[in-house]
């Protein structure tokens, strides 16, 4: 098993135009590997850059979060935290990110405290006001 880092698991997943060498050696590569470790860091990154580098939308996102989910290849960090991200992500509005540490706090049973008023609407938060 190996543990992917952010923009290998990117070009896995998507063809960069931009590097298509690095896309075509990251294929290659994870070919010849039966589990692919995700750290849970690497997938709240990996949102950020599938929104920002890549500017896909978030159907396109929750098509590739999907992906990752039900392929066994991916061994995923608390992959019942991903799952639970995964839920509140394609039913609100705020960024996976964030659902991500929710989930983590939920299962924890920990309330999250936060300033963010969209992730401050879910539950399990609560919202602090300046």
């Amino acid at each position: 098993m190996i543990a992917l880092d952010t923009n290998v698991l990117a070009r896995a997943l998507i063809d960069d135009p931009a590097a298509p060498a690095q896309s075509d050696a990251v294929r290659k590569r994870l070919a010849r590997e039966t589990q692919l470790f995700v750290p849970a860091v690497v997938q709240a990154e990996l949102v950020w850059v599938l929104e920002t580098a890549f500017e896909l939308n978030k159907s396109e996102v929750l098509a590739l979060l999907d992906h990752l989910h039900v392929n066994r290849a991916y061994l995923l960090e608390s992959e019942p935290a991903f799952t639970a991200a995964l839920t509140q992500f394609r039913s609100s509005a705020a960024g996976f990110a964030d659902c991500l540490i929710l989930a983590s706090a939920r299962i924890r049973e920990a309330a999250l405290l936060t300033f963010d008023r969209k992730l401050g609407r879910l539950p399990g938060t609560q919202l602090l006001a300046p």
